[in-house]
């Protein structure tokens, strides 16, 4: 598995921005296709986006599209999310994931990735 270890998450007022950025170690990067899911309370973890290996494609939820941007850097394993325009309803944990690698067809469920950050709570208030 690969390690993933997020960091950028906290108290935002609606209508501000977050970055998070996602570390991997472990394994080659480039060969997995990543994601951002993410965690309300009382809720199911839900896709948020995703990128594939080479960044050729990325893929968003409705509910994001247009004010959320997923980007990797694969010469420092890292993968991002820029968030903008945030509103409380994007409040969760927000988890990073790797899928299960060798550059294959992206899926966009939680049961295509196979490793996942411990999590980091992103707080919109209004």
């Amino acid at each position: 598995q690969v390690q993933l270890v997020e960091s950028g998450g906290g108290l935002v007022q609606a209508g501000g921005s977050l970055r998070l950025s996602c570390a991997a170690s472990g394994h080659t990067f480039s060969n997995y296709a990543m994601g951002w899911f993410r965690q309300a309370p009382g809720k199911e973890r839900e896709f948020v986006a995703a990128i594939t290996w080479n960044s050729a494609s990325r893929y968003y939820a409705d509910s994001v599209k247009g004010r959320f941007t997923i980007s990797r850097a694969n010469a420092i394993s890292t993968v991002y999310l820029q968030m903008s325009s945030l509103m409380p309803e994007d409040t969760a944990v927000y988890y990073c994931a790797a899928d299960r690698g060798g550059r294959r067809p992206l899926g966009l469920s939680s049961a295509d990735f196979g490793s996942w950050g411990q999590g980091t709570q992103v707080t919109v208030s209004s």
